[in-house]
C-alpha cells in the first residue's frame, strides 16, 4: 500500500524560506514521479515541481528559481525547498506519486499525501 507522508508546512513572512519533506513507503520507490502540487481556497490543484525516476525536474513558471524539488531515494522521501516566498504560494501543499506522462497534472497521479499547510504573510 503506497503511503505518502508530508510535513513541514508553517506560517512564515514574504521573503523567507520553508523545506517540505514527502516520506514515501509501499512501493518502489525510485521507478515513480514524485510531485509536489498546492491548492489554495476555491482554486484548482495545480502542480508546483516534479522529479522523474531519471532525475528530471519541472518546474511552474510561477515558482521557476524559487523553488528545488530533489529526494533522497537511501530515505525513500521527496524534499521541496521553497525561498523567497510569496503571500500568493499560501496553499495546503501535497506531495504524490505515480508513472505519468505528465508531470505537473494532478489527473496523472493515484496516489496522494494528507498535505501540509503553508501560509506567508505580507
Amino acid at each position: 500500500q503506497v503511503q505518502l507522508v508530508e510535513s513541514g508546512g508553517g506560517s512564515v513572512q514574504a521573503g523567507g524560506s520553508l523545506r517540505l519533506s514527502c516520506a514515501a513507503s509501499g512501493y518502489t520507490y525510485s521507478s515513480y514521479c514524485m510531485g509536489w502540487f498546492r491548492q489554495a481556497p476555491g482554486k484548482e490543484r495545480e502542480g508546483v515541481a516534479a522529479i522523474d525516476s531519471d532525475g528530471s525536474t519541472t518546474y511552474a513558471d510561477s515558482v521557476k528559481g524559487r523553488f528545488t524539488i530533489s529526494q533522497d531515494n537511501a530515505k525513500n522521501t521527496l524534499y521541496l525547498q521553497m525561498n523567497s516566498l510569496k503571500p500568493e504560494d499560501t496553499a495546503m501543499y501535497y506531495c504524490a506519486a505515480d508513472v505519468v506522462l505528465f508531470p505537473l497534472e494532478a489527473y496523472e497521479y493515484n496516489y496522494w499525501g494528507q498535505g501540509t499547510q503553508v501560509t506567508v504573510s505580507s
